[in-house]
């Protein structure tokens, strides 16, 4: 597949695992709280499915756009004296990210080069309203949150498609936590930011 690297664009598909949690910081009411005494973010697997829109625009640099729809989970832990407990809430998320990476590729040897990304996204949360209304002890995450995207994979050329295998991390940088000091759960925490690793197979033509 010579020819494939003189082509000007081209498309794919992406199937992923994302292992993800939010990175926390305790509230001022953390500090004075009596009864909840840990609250700590907890790692949970989820997928992603998305398209792959790939611009050439030099021998090394690409300009890549990979839409996905991206199931993820990120639980926090809570652990109470008064009354004596441990409260797992579920904060399941249904994303629409919209990533757009600046590809950086090796030389070809054979019929395999590397590649780095990096980008910036955009996410949309389908989930948060819906999960706003199951549970009032839930604390409340905003719908959309940006952020970057750092990684690194492999091209392996066959016949009639590119095999990629890709891991990158997935962070936001924006605070998705709508705080609730009527909320005893969501009058704790102050600040919450997305963190996400991800493991991509890309199947590109």
């Amino acid at each position: 597949m010579l020819e494939h690297d003189a082509k000007p664009y081209y498309f794919g598909i992406t199937l992923a695992a994302n292992n993800s949690n939010f990175k926390l910081v305790q509230s001022q009411a953390f500090l004075k709280n009596d009864s909840i005494m840990v609250v700590e973010p907890l790692r949970t697997m989820g997928f992603n499915l998305g398209l792959l829109a790939n611009a050439r625009l030099s021998q090394y640099f690409d300009l890549r756009f990979n839409p996905q729809l991206v199931f993820a989970s990120k639980n926090l832990y809570y652990k109470e004296l008064y009354p004596v407990q441990e409260t797992t809430k579920k904060v399941e998320s249904i994303l629409l990210s919209f990533p757009v990476q600046i590809k950086f590729k090796s030389d070809r040897i054979g019929n395999m080069r590397v590649y780095t990304i990096a980008g910036l996204k955009f996410d949309y949360d389908l989930a948060a309203n819906a999960r706003a209304r199951r549970d009032d002890n839930l604390p409340k995450i905003r719908t959309t949150d940006y952020g970057y995207e750092l990684g690194a994979g492999f091209e392996f050329y066959f016949e009639s498609f590119i095999f990629s295998p890709e891991i990158k991390i997935s962070n936001g940088l924006g605070n998705v936590h709508v705080q609730n000091t009527d909320l005893r759960y969501s009058n704790v925490v102050e600040k919450m930011q997305s963190r996400m690793f991800v493991f991509s197979i890309h199947l590109e033509g």
